[in-house]
């Protein structure tokens, strides 16, 4: 019997990767029009193919093409350039997700979510602590209280004191204090805003229903999990909590300082007592505060629309309570307080620091106990991915901070030197050790850079020798093989990248902790601090402190100015919204104050759109992903019924599934959890090229490994000039797969793979459904 025509009906959903596209560019054709969406993420078609359905005998041997556009989601307008202020929120959130790959060791995965939400928590109190140091100490405190530095700022002179001491109602200190302290306190605001913001429109966005299959078991891998990209009820609790303690690290920069000098005063009682109880006070709230980022995790195995609203209000209340009063206690008139030297700021960055360094190496030896267990040779540093990312943020916070308050100070300080003869004592002396060990790691990353192009050089000579056999019989061209050659290399580089890492944060981690050692142990700056010594050991130290500040000055300077051309540059907006791409692929589960997860929204569109439309016809459908939209289209696959999952083909090019998410985050995109989705999918092809700097094979081994990746793509497509291509070929490298005949090829050979399904009746108006499944189909 003859097939109806509308069985005949097939789909290749297009899926663009980082730095995002047009749907024009994507579907060659001016003329296109939007299905579905909005102007953040949408589907298009070309405006020919908007009723393609309807007309099933005009696409017979060749899909209608449709392309899912997502780049509003990260590189849309100039506020997302305001993100780069959040980076370190950022990278310790990737921290989370690279837990190595976990056999039913539920304890100890608790145990390494848990010690990054730690880490999370305490960045967000040395960012809050940093703002405290330049409003607090360096400003009111130090700058508003010393005579000759206030002189010459007009907007200081309501707080100042005169040169014998004396000034208005706002010169007491706890007065200076609590005016002052409403910087950091916006600054929270402000966090907790765009996150709320942020909140309801990506982790509100309603997943595809999942209804249990009886012939399917529960999914191993958690991009599976109905609940996965619905994280609304952890990033609300996980941002009462932040917003708290960054309210009550403000509460206890003020009032700590306060009840200090009524302790040591013997002025007022009743001072002495409110003191000692807004003291316990805030202990009591950072114990509450840990106890909310330490009680619960992510919930994936259902969609949990829960959400625990008498915490989410009751415990920023009671912080913002905690420091109002704060505020009218260090209000109190005490006429004989003057402040003099630096507030408490070593104890508490110090403090900081030895917390980070602590859980950063219990992050480790959980996440080598874990890799241990079920060892995956691919992994980033042998399962010490996350660690070592954790120890990157934690480093670009201490930077960030420090080169904040060392920038002020010395802005403050006008001609004099912070610390060192100048008109005020500058920040914290741990700051300056923390900046005084840039110049080593520096070296340390100039040395590993030197190896890696070392080892470029011995490739690019191997890569000589292979470009030739590539491309046989054609005439020789030197300077033609060595600049096919030198791509290949550098995209080799790459696969060096755990080394870098591993390399920076060991070194980090020792130069940290030196750091904190000589800033406790001395009380002064390196320079201060090496005089007496040997003359080699006094040079080096006063070199790396100025050396220090300057860059790290410099290096705070850049980024914001960066920030500030994104902001009004459109090309270079785009250059950021490729790191937030893949930087901000997954949920907010460590931090709540990091840039949003985009796939929070792009999953649960890619599966709604597949499911509807294999619903309504029963046609063939082809998920095509390029770079990171492999990645999407990966994690859409996952979310998919396993009826539709069976009737879905999946194309991949110049995809990082194995490169980098593979080895990164081998929990997810491991060996196993790849194979499986081979498995689940009708099939799949992977196009890649050795001049990719970022796509590869997926490397499935065994027998799986060859039906999905298609072998090395020819880059260039020709060695000289030929009758098909007159002009020199470029080296496509990372980009237009599509123009390789392979591409096509192996989209028809899916699509023959692939059988339709015959649609169901349509009861109530409702859209068709498939009747019957298909399993994997032969070759």
């Amino acid at each position: 019997m003859e097939r109806d025509t509308a069985d005949e009906t097939a789909l290749e959903l297009l899926v663009h990767g980082v730095g995002g596209t047009t749907p024009a560019a994507m579907l060659g054709d001016p003329r296109t029009v939007r299905v579905s969406g909005d102007d953040t993420a949408a589907v298009y078609r070309r405006a020919d193919d908007a009723d393609a359905e309807e007309r099933p005998e005009d696409y017979r041997g060749k899909p209608v093409p449709e392309a899912y556009v997502w780049c509003n989601l990260t590189s849309g307008n100039g506020s997302r350039a305001l993100w780069l202020l959040l980076l370190p929120f950022m990278v310790v959130n990737l921290a989370h997700w690279m837990r190595p790959n976990a056999h039913r060791r539920t304890r100890t995965v608790r145990a390494y979510g848990l010690l990054v939400r730690l880490v999370g928590l305490s960045l967000t109190v040395l960012l809050v602590a940093a703002a405290c140091e330049v409003a607090l100490d360096l400003v009111a405190w130090q700058c508003a209280g010393t005579h000759a530095c206030a002189e010459g700022r007009s907007w200081l002179g309501f707080l100042s004191v005169d040169s014998h001491g004396h000034g208005g109602w706002w010169s007491q200190p706890g007065r200076r204090l609590a005016l002052a302290a409403t910087v950091p306190a916006a600054l929270i605001g402000l966090l907790w805003y765009l996150s709320h913001r942020t909140w309801g429109a990506y982790e509100s966005q309603q997943p595809l229903p999942h209804q249990p299959d009886p012939e399917e078991e529960a999914p191993t891998n958690a991009l599976g999990r109905p609940g996965f990209w619905y994280g609304r009820r952890l990033v609300a609790r996980l941002r009462a909590a932040h917003t708290a303690a960054g309210l009550l690290t403000v509460a206890a920069a003020v009032g700590t300082s306060a009840a200090r000098f009524d302790r040591g005063s013997g002025g007022p009682v009743l001072l002495d007592v409110l003191g000692r109880i807004l003291d316990g006070a805030l202990v009591v709230g950072t114990g509450i505060v840990v106890w909310v980022v330490c009680r619960r995790g992510r919930s994936e195995s259902t969609v949990d629309r829960t959400l625990d609203r008498t915490l989410v209000r009751l415990l920023p209340a009671a912080a913002l309570a905690l420091l109002l009063l704060t505020f009218l206690y260090a209000g109190w008139s005490r006429p004989e307080w003057r402040s003099h030297g630096r507030l408490p700021g070593d104890e508490t960055f110090g403090g900081i620091v030895l917390v980070q360094g602590a859980v950063v190496v219990a992050l480790a030896v959980v996440a080598h106990a874990i890799h241990r267990r079920a060892r995956d040779s691919r992994a980033a540093l042998r399962g010490l991915g996350g660690p070592a990312t954790a120890m990157l943020a934690c480093a670009l916070g201490g930077v960030m901070s420090g080169g904040v308050s060392q920038r002020v100070a010395d802005w403050l300080d006008g001609s004099g030197t912070p610390g060192a003869g100048g008109t005020i004592e500058g920040p914290p002396v741990l700051l300056s050790w923390q900046a005084s060990v840039i110049p080593p790691l520096l070296i340390v990353v100039a040395a590993v850079c030197a190896v890696l192009a070392q080892r470029t050089i011995r490739l690019k000579r191997r890569e000589t020798a292979t470009v030739a056999t590539d491309y046989p019989g054609e005439p020789e061209d030197p300077a033609r093989t060595s600049r096919i050659a030198g791509t290949r290399a550098r995209a080799a580089l790459t696969d060096q990248a755990p080394m870098i890492i591993g390399a920076v944060s060991t070194v980090t981690l020792l130069l940290g902790a030196g750091a904190l050692i000589g800033a406790w142990a001395t009380h002064q700056v390196p320079g201060q601090a090496a005089q007496g010594t040997y003359d080699i050991v006094e040079g080096a130290a006063q070199t790396a402190q100025a050396l220090g500040s300057w860059l790290i000055g410099l290096g705070f300077i850049l980024f914001v100015t960066w920030g500030r051309r994104a902001y009004r540059d459109a090309s270079a907006r785009r250059t950021i919204g490729i790191l937030w791409d893949v930087g901000t692929f997954w949920p907010r589960a460590a931090h709540p104050f990091a840039p949003p997860c985009y796939a929070e929204r792009a999953v649960p569109d890619l599966t709604w759109r597949m499911a509807t439309w294999t619903r309504a016809t029963g046609g063939r459908l082809v998920l095509s992903g390029h770079s990171q939209g492999s990645v999407l289209a990966a994690a859409a696959a996952w979310q998919l019924h396993p009826t539709v999952r069976r009737r879905v083909a999946l194309l991949t090019y110049g995809s990082p599934l194995e490169r980098l998410y593979g080895r990164w985050f081998p929990a997810h995109f491991g060996p196993a959890a790849l194979g499986a989705l081979h498995r689940q999918v009708d099939c799949w092809r992977n196009l890649h090229r050795t001049t990719d700097p970022i796509g590869g094979p997926v490397r499935l081994p065994g027998e799986e490994g060859p039906q999905v990746d298609h072998p090395a793509l020819k880059d260039p497509l020709a060695y000289g000039r030929t009758e098909q291509h007159p002009l020199p070929a470029p080296i496509l490298g990372h980009s237009d797969y599509q123009a390789d005949p392979v591409f096509a090829e192996e989209r028809a050979r899916l699509l023959a793979r692939l059988r339709p399904e015959v649609p169901g009746p349509r009861p109530d108006g409702e859209p068709a459904a498939p009747q019957g499944s298909s399993g994997k189909s032969s070759s």
